[in-house]
């Protein structure tokens, strides 16, 4: 199935979209006229694979984090849907209640039987109010660490998938302990003794990404963003202006080559041409295969040295001065 969906268009995606636009219409023309324009038609399908290329391969870093955000591009579901042969998803935190942001379960991938969980958006105003727009509150963080702790117990792999704009700022939130949840989390995440492969699929915004994004391997799609603030919130901070967000992402440094240059993550895994929206099949079939590949070395690694290595390699990151 491919998630295209021309109802939402990027600025920088009209010259493309127009000249697909155009050739449909040629197409019509040519079925209902008689008139041959084969030729034409297939000169200009080059010419917008060229040009979609083009567009695609030399994006902005605010281009990307639009891209991450695009309301047609795939959600951990469409991704569980995907790469899992089986998935059986459980529910609630066994102590307030059951958070909808986030997704939880047991499943198969091929040959591997994991703990995965992701931070689940909705599409329209109906699922993302259902799912308070992929911004988890405390009890999707103790869902998540429930999960986490089965998978510890009977010696699952976890995988987790991340796309939030950030854990959710509410009242209620705070009442309950979002600081204490996450960081619990980040405690408990870096002791598990179990290969643990973390994906941005998406957005990666600030505590509410890196609740469930402690991890042996930290995967990127090339079109995801991630950083301790959104690109908004560091420009309304710096500049007193939001509408600054394209010089703070800039700034930030929050695309995937950055974040290898960085070594904040391990892996960059590709998406089709012209965003994860376009082919969700084809989308997951690279992020099954990045997850595989990795799963295969983490599970050589003995539990007491797998633990050693995931605390050394957060250890590592940043750079100061003293």
């Amino acid at each position: 199935m491919a998630g295209k969906n021309k109802k939402f268009i990027l600025e920088f995606e009209k010259p493309v979209i127009e000249l697909e636009k155009k050739i449909q219409e040629m197409r019509d023309h040519a079925a209902s006229s008689g008139i041959k324009l084969g030729g034409d038609i297939k000169r200009l399908e080059t010419k917008a694979k060229e040009l979609r290329k083009q567009i695609f391969s030399n994006l902005s870093r605010w281009q990307r984090v639009q891209l991450a955000r695009h309301p047609m591009r795939p959600y951990s579901l469409d991704y569980i849907e995907r790469i899992c042969s089986y998935f059986e998803e459980f529910h609630g935190d066994r102590l307030f209640a059951d958070d909808k942001a986030i997704v939880a379960g047991i499943g198969m991938i091929d040959e591997f039987s994991v703990v995965i969980l992701g931070q689940q958006k909705g599409r329209g105003t109906k699922q993302n109010l259902y799912r308070n727009f992929g911004m988890p509150n405390p009890e999707g963080y103790r869902k998540a660490l429930r999960l986490m702790r089965f998978a510890a117990k009977f010696n699952k792999p976890i995988i987790t998938l991340i796309d939030t704009p950030g854990a959710y700022p509410g009242i209620g939130a705070e009442e309950r302990g979002q600081a204490e949840a996450i960081a619990r989390n980040l405690f408990e995440m870096s002791h598990f003794p179990v290969p643990i492969i973390n994906v941005i699929i998406g957005e990666g915004a600030s505590g509410g990404a890196l609740g469930i994004g402690v991890g042996d391997r930290i995967l990127m799609l090339e079109n995801g963003w991630y950083s301790v603030i959104s690109p908004e919130g560091c420009a309304a901070i710096l500049w007193r202006d939001a509408a600054n967000a394209s010089k703070a992402a800039d700034a930030m440094k929050v695309t995937a080559p950055d974040l290898v240059d960085l070594k904040i993550i391990d892996e960059i895994v590709k998406e089709p041409v012209g965003g994860s929206h376009e082919d969700y099949d084809l989308a997951a079939d690279y992020v099954k295969k990045a997850i595989l590949k990795h799963l295969k070395q983490l599970v050589k690694i003995p539990a007491d040295k797998l633990i050693e290595q995931r605390i050394e390699k957060f250890s590592k990151m940043g750079a100061w001065v003293e």
